[in-house]
């Protein structure tokens, strides 16, 4: 037998919901819910829209080669650096997902490239689930984006999202489609609140299905949890093309874009963006960004020639070594796992018969950002030296390599690329683990006798 069950229907609208209230959400009227019982739609066979040569049905296997790939050409986003990361650009029928903390930058990111991409004549539906129509209006205006062709929709249902990508009314499906967020959208074919499991489920599987068969690209905003992954099931990452997340500190006025999973171009990429007045601004070279106005003449400081996915970037780190009152001294790391600076700490007592026992030590990396990679250590280690010391490094000098507990320094990734780089960028000296090429550093006894002179 045909399962079946309970919903609520308006009597004077008709409208449907799958709680009852004392308030229907469409009309407004009070006590107007009746419950009433409704067959499950079934779970039919469906068409991939994935598109097929002429005659041929969808759902039949064909010839790889007969595959039509008409209507699938990539366009622009508006933002050259975006399609950069992307690869090609916004793809026909492709599903990216966007997460990122709450107030991060997301709908203001979206909304304009939703405004760059109709400027260039397409249609785009903005859906939200969030916001009203008035205050998508008001980001609208601020960001100046408020094109003929830029529709916005504001619905928890996606029954209304995917009666406009078929083009209820008479009007043209839209090219891109961007429903923020994913969580706070629900579906008729699944039971339980907004954002569990099965109503993310349900809806992220109704639009890619829509969105193929029409050929428009699909942008989904998720949410994340407190520890920074994307919130609800791991299938919804596995059933998109691409998986984005918009990183940075609320209270600074850069975001990072990183690129986890793209089938359409190379992973692990990164754009920087500047916080503006009139929306995201994309940083053409952010190789120095981080370092800002930096004063090279106190002592404390070092440059390390970081990597994050593929591109590097001169972030200055920051130490602090200073006289203790304490019988237990303080250590605080900002930036960067503070088990790592207790591990160096204890790695310069024993190699460098140096007393730290005295002190309160403090270190973080600057400009907000946050670093996990190993060629943090040797910049670290400089850093600490320079305040204990008092004496600063050279004014130009950069530094990379890992640190390990017998006071060596071993060579890390993309060694070449931070090179390279660095000599770009004019940085001398260059301070690198030695790797067997010469050149380099081997241990850090090295690089103190090299900086501070000492033995």
């Amino acid at each position: 037998m045909a399962k079946t069950r309970e919903v609520y229907i308006c009597s004077v609208c008709g409208a449907q919901t799958l709680q009852w209230r004392g308030q229907c959400p469409n009309c407004h009227e009070w006590n107007t819910l009746e419950a009433s019982a409704q067959a499950r739609p079934a779970a039919g066979r469906r068409s991939s829209g994935l598109g097929g040569a002429a005659g041929v049905r969808a759902d039949r296997p064909v010839p790889l080669r007969d595959v039509a790939d008409a209507g699938h050409t990539p366009y622009g986003s508006g933002l050259k650096a975006l399609d950069r990361v992307l690869g090609k650009g916004l793809v026909p029928g492709a599903a990216i997902l966007v997460g990122g903390e709450p107030g991060i930058g997301k709908s203001t990111l979206l909304l304009q490239v939703a405004g760059l991409v109709a400027a260039q004549g397409k249609a785009v539906l903005y859906a939200s689930g969030e916001e009203s129509l008035p205050q998508i209006k008001a980001r609208g205006e601020r960001l100046r984006m408020l094109d003929p062709h830029l529709l916005a929709l504001a619905t928890s249902k996606v029954e209304d999202v995917l009666d406009a990508l078929n083009g209820v009314g008479g009007s043209r499906p839209p090219a891109l489609v961007i429903v923020d967020s994913v969580q706070t959208v629900t579906s008729l074919e699944a039971e339980g609140l907004p954002g569990n499991v099965s109503q993310v489920r349900a809806v992220a599987t109704a639009l890619l299905e829509a969105c193929r068969r029409v050929g428009c690209t699909l942008i989904l905003v998720g949410h994340v949890t407190k520890d920074g992954v994307l919130a609800g099931p791991r299938l919804l990452e596995h059933m998109v093309d691409t998986v984005i997340s918009l990183e940075g500190d609320r209270r600074q006025m850069f975001r990072l874009l990183r690129v986890f999973k793209n089938r359409f171009g190379p992973n692990e990429e990164l754009l920087v963006f500047r916080m503006g007045e009139r929306g995201m601004q994309v940083v053409d070279d952010p190789s120095t960004f981080f370092l800002g106005a930096r004063d090279a003449s106190l002592s404390g400081t070092a440059v390390v020639m970081a990597v994050d996915g593929q591109r590097p970037l001169a972030v200055e780190v920051q130490a602090l070594v200073a006289r203790t009152f304490l019988s237990i001294p303080r250590r605080a790391a900002l930036g960067f796992d503070a088990n790592r600076l207790h591990l160096l700490l204890a790695v310069l007592e024993k190699r460098l018969k140096l007393n730290f026992g005295q002190v309160d030590i403090y270190a973080k990396v600057g400009g907000g950002m946050r670093l996990q990679e190993p060629g943090l250590d040797l910049a670290l280690v400089a850093a600490v030296l320079s305040s204990y010391y008092d004496v600063p490094l050279p004014e130009k000098c950069v530094l990379w390599g890992e640190v390990d507990l017998n006071g060596q320094v071993r060579p890390v990734a993309a060694q070449e690329l931070r090179l390279s780089q660095a000599r770009r960028l004019g940085f001398e000296p260059i301070v690198y683990p030695d790797g067997g090429q010469g050149g380099g550093i081997a241990t850090i006894a090295a690089l103190q006798q090299r900086l501070f002179h000492r033995q």
